[in-house]
């Protein structure tokens, strides 16, 4: 009988060894992201952030494309067909960088271009994803309105036939892309069910102001869509579905990869502190050895890794064609929640220094207020998660 082999270093960047459930290409895969993320993105972030701007977003969106980082997970037309583990790890590197860079590849990739891919045709299909996968062409997804979030049955935008053409009119908020974007996919009221258009933004009627003075999101493009008797030809509308089981679909596709870029702003802010922690001194020596210090840094740790590993769980089932909308839930919910934690505490152990700029981690516990809303509240998580629990409906 051999003698075990002796077990790796512990290493304090991946404590539970994840790394070692990852395939090389998954690896490639996040080594790529990152490093276009630290040389593109961290030396300006603080900047864009304080400024309240994006600048360069389409020569951002270009880059992207060239590492095949938007609508990766999708197969043909340009795109990289990636696992979605690999664009999971891709997420938790954009948005350890900055949460409106993975909102900005979230919405591309997850919401408009899942949507044309899913239920468009193969002209549509065609005309638009290619230009989009390489990031020539922006998207944006026009599902929210101002009085219609969680509840989006409820939605007051309509589209009316006029002879052979759609005439669009209704308003869309918090529409990330929005003012950069080339073609909105946007859901609204027919006489036959809600249903997709998919709306080039140069049509009259069409606008999207901007929306400013943000204080989440602010290194991020986010605006209003305003159609005012949109007139669009008949083969504008996404053929494929009906009903609110195509937007709700898309959704599911970008909360999983919330799950994973969630905890890319964990990591950062985590990182920043045990930094802080190991250098910083106070009573002749570095706070990192005071008890009241370690047990925050183990806590985070804990919650940050168990995070990643539930996000790579979904992700291989996702892989397997497992993945339920419950179970997304279930990691949205978790994931935002213990981020923000993280990002507090972390804030406390870089004391008033926490809350300047020259640290990620004030901006990146303000980006996830936002990300904490979208793509679902926490209580329409519970709600999810206590319908499948109980069997017992409680959102009406």
């Amino acid at each position: 009988m051999s003698a075990p082999s002796k077990p790796p270093s512990f290493d304090p960047a991946d404590p539970l060894g994840i790394d070692d459930l990852l395939a090389p290409e998954d690896l490639a895969v996040r080594d790529t992201v990152r490093a276009w993320a630290a040389d593109r993105v961290l030396p300006h972030i603080a900047e864009w952030y304080e400024k309240g701007e994006l600048p360069g977003i389409r020569e951002l969106a270009r880059e992207l494309g060239s590492i095949g980082a938007l609508g990766m997970s999708l197969e043909g037309y340009g795109c990289a067909g990636a696992t979605a583990v690999q664009y999971g790890l891709a997420c938790l590197e954009l948005e350890a960088a900055d949460s409106g860079i993975r909102s900005l590849v979230s919405v591309q990739g997850s919401l408009a271009m899942y949507a044309i891919n899913r239920f468009g045709s193969e002209e549509q299909k065609q005309r638009w994803l290619p230009g989009m996968a390489a990031g020539e062409l922006i998207g944006c997804f026009g599902l929210t309105e101002p009085d219609h979030g969680s509840d989006p049955a409820g939605m007051r935008t309509h589209a009316k036939r006029e002879g052979s053409d759609w005439v669009l009119t209704g308003r869309k908020m918090w529409i990330t892309n929005g003012s950069v974007a080339a073609v909105a996919v946007v859901w609204a009221q027919t006489d036959d069910g809600i249903r997709g258009f998919l709306v080039p933004t140069d049509t009259p009627g069409f606008s999207a102001p901007e929306i400013r003075h943000k204080w989440s999101l602010r290194a991020s493009v986010t605006s209003e869509l305003v159609m005012d008797g949109v007139r669009l030809p008949e083969d504008a509308v996404l053929p494929e579905v009906r009903g609110l089981r195509g937007p709700l679909s898309c959704l599911n596709h970008a909360r999983y990869g919330i799950v994973w870029g969630a905890m890319g702003a964990a990591r950062a802010s985590f990182e920043s502190a045990l930094d802080y922690a190991r250098t910083r001194e106070q009573f002749d020596r570095p706070i990192g050895g005071f008890q009241l210090t370690q047990a925050k840094l183990a806590d985070m740790a804990v919650e940050l890794h168990k995070g990643i590993l539930l996000a790579h769980h979904l992700g291989r089932r996702m892989d397997a064609g497992r993945l339920r909308p419950e179970q997304v839930s279930f990691g949205k919910l978790n994931n935002v929640r213990e981020a923000i934690e993280i990002c507090r505490t972390s804030r406390t152990i870089l004391g008033a220094n926490g809350i300047s700029l020259e640290y990620p981690v004030m901006r990146h516990a303000t980006n996830l207020e936002s990300v904490l809303t979208y793509e679902g509240t926490v209580e329409m998580h519970q709600l999810v998660l206590g319908k499948a629990l109980t069997g017992l409906d409680a959102f009406r």
